[in-house]
């Protein structure tokens, strides 16, 4: 297929072409930093080329302190993402993923202790709830334009991917942040907030491998790209500390952003087309392997 990938230096995307490449899918990139055409939203305001499919991963975001930190730069995502739609428009393209976001969700449902798994019907978009800052708002937004880019003939795969990790993430995020830690042996060892809050960790293959299970088996969505394995950051401080071989003191760091407490998919959605392959355990190795050199 003729593919439009946005965001194509950003950490989805750079593996997303490596994997659309090796499938011989011919790939046109766009992104700031490293492009075939540059800026998204003026690519968007500006080109009617027709792709068989366009995969929309290009967003602000850069981790907990940029969303916290930086509500009106990520808000930018509002404009990003209502052009991509009325490029979809536009240009009749046949087919599209959008990258929403497990910051979609109502944050009520996602506090300290409470145990309940996300499922993609906890966002009535009708009536949504309050999402988790200006980045989910842009994301729920993003979803709330689907219908009408679908109304031009445009078939939408909205996913919502939980806390995706891998290979040549910013360390901006929590995940590789934790494995520089451990491959520095750092002690006491550092972790933002008070340890509890819970996160879903889905490796880049599987967030890759089900995007493309998706289009391929025309799975519109919206769809949970998480495992359902609820990780406190203590615990996976201590996964990483074990795989990398030393036991140092954990220190909390509760004047640091730490967002929502319990954020965990019901990956059910997701397991009637594909089921994760890479267990946390196996990612960590990976992880550290890489960093070793």
């Amino acid at each position: 297929m003729r593919v439009l990938l946005t965001g194509s230096a950003g950490f989805i995307g750079r593996h997303l072409h490596r994997e659309l490449d090796r499938r011989g899918h011919t790939v046109t990139t766009c992104d700031l930093r490293a492009a075939h055409i540059g800026d998204a939203l003026e690519f968007f305001r500006r080109d009617r080329t027709r792709y068989e499919l366009a995969i929309h991963c290009a967003a602000i975001v850069g981790g907990r302190a940029s969303i916290d930190g930086s509500p009106l730069g990520v808000a930018t995502n509002l404009a990003l993402d209502s052009w991509f739609m009325r490029w979809l428009a536009a240009t009749k393209t046949p087919r599209a993923v959008y990258y929403s976001s497990s910051a979609a969700y109502p944050v009520e449902l996602q506090g300290e202790g409470s145990g309940h798994r996300l499922t993609e019907d906890d966002i009535d978009l009708a009536r949504p709830g309050r999402p988790d800052a200006t980045y989910g708002l842009a994301k729920l937004t993003g979803e709330q334009l689907v219908p009408y880019a679908e109304a031009e003939g445009c078939r939408v795969h909205v996913l919502r991917p939980m806390s995706g990790y891998g290979p040549s993430q910013s360390p901006a995020y929590p995940f590789p942040a934790f494995i520089g830690r451990a491959l520095r042996r750092e002690d006491p060892y550092e972790i933002w907030g008070s340890g509890r809050q819970v996160r879903d960790w889905i490796h880049i293959d599987d967030v890759v491998a089900a995007t493309l299970a998706a289009v391929d088996q025309d799975v519109t969505g919206p769809v949970n790209l998480g495992t359902g394995r609820a990780t406190s950051f203590d615990e996976l401080a201590e996964i990483v500390c074990r795989e990398a071989g030393y036991r140092p003191q954990l220190k909390h760091r509760l004047d640091a952003p730490d967002g929502v407490q319990y954020r965990v998919a019901d990956p059910a959605r997701l397991l009637g087309f594909y089921r994760p392959r890479v267990s946390l355990e196996e990612g960590v190795r990976r992880a550290l392997e890489v960093g070793r050199g």
